[in-house]
């Protein structure tokens, strides 16, 4: 029988907590519920007021993963959805996370949790700058801290501040707040600095996508800057055979990275950090530290 949890008021169905998930730790449905309902304060700030878009596992890593952005069958009536018009399908739609209630249904549809640059009251209008720092191996997370930390100094003089969190999968993506900016606009700049950051350190760094120019490189990658891609949401569980986070780390850790190990972050360090840290994001929602993009060079 399925249980029934009454969540802030709204009745949920979670069914199959004891299936594995995570075959690496024998992580079970059950406490990737829990997990995110702990961590749920801080989880929902990122997700609010943004279309998500789901990579759903539902028998796990190993077993079948599907992308979708429309709302899944099913979806009860008090989770909210915004226009999201496609050339495929103008009157298309998708769910937003607001509340917890929506979160614990999301998450018992097993997901990867995925969000725009972007809030669903000014689409296409980018509050945030992001890299995705993808290294090719035998490279590792290691060269992307080094990376990383050029990124941030770039980022500094043009009076940007950036914050950092694990991919959750092998490498790290660099957030910036940024003043109301057409997603366009924020593509063109962040391609230019992607571009500066292959000519100066052309030994480490490749800002096109093409996998053959990869190995051994830090992929630059400024795409998911574009109106239409999404990255995945802060403190989203991933798809991998260990129950990894894509989790705030502080630039002391990246400076200090000498292992990758070092900057693998599990489910169960996520409520722990956070009661060290707080949320190291949060400077994100912070409207004093959105800094306006350079003009044209």
């Amino acid at each position: 029988m399925t249980p029934i949890t009454e969540v802030e008021g709204r009745r949920l169905a979670l069914s199959n907590l004891d299936k594995i998930l995570h075959p690496a730790t024998g992580t079970t449905k059950g406490e990737l519920l829990h997990y995110y309902a702990t961590v749920g304060t801080a989880f929902l700030p990122h997700l609010r007021d943004r279309p998500v878009s789901f990579l759903r596992y539902p028998d796990g890593p190993e077993g079948q993963l599907f992308f979708t952005k429309n709302p899944p069958p099913g979806t009860p009536a008090w989770v909210k959805t915004t226009p999201v018009p496609r050339s495929e399908d103008p009157r298309a739609r998708q769910v937003m996370i607001q509340d917890l209630p929506s979160l614990m249904w999301a998450a018992n549809l097993v997901v990867e949790f995925h969000t725009p640059q972007w809030r669903s009251d000014s689409p296409a209008v980018a509050d945030r700058l992001v890299f995705d720092l993808d290294p090719g191996p035998p490279a590792t997370v290691v060269e992307c801290c080094r990376v990383a930390l050029w990124l941030r100094e770039r980022l500094a003089e043009d009076g940007l501040e950036a914050f950092v969190k694990t991919s959750g999968a092998k490498g790290l993506h660099l957030l910036v707040p940024v003043e109301p900016t057409p997603s366009d606009q924020v593509s063109a700049y962040a391609k230019q600095l992607a571009v500066r950051a292959e000519a100066d350190h052309p030994a480490l760094v490749v800002h096109r996508m093409a996998r053959a120019l990869r190995p051994g490189k830090v992929f630059v990658d400024f795409s998911q800057n574009a109106a239409a891609k999404t990255t995945a949401t802060p403190y989203t569980l991933r798809a991998r055979p260990r129950p990894t986070v894509s989790a705030p780390v502080t630039w002391e850790e990246v400076e200090a990275c000498g292992d990758p190990g070092e900057l693998v972050l599990l489910m169960d360090d996520i409520a722990p950090r956070l009661e060290r840290y707080g949320d190291l994001l949060a400077p994100l929602f912070d409207p004093a530290r959105a800094g306006p993009l350079p003009g044209p060079p």
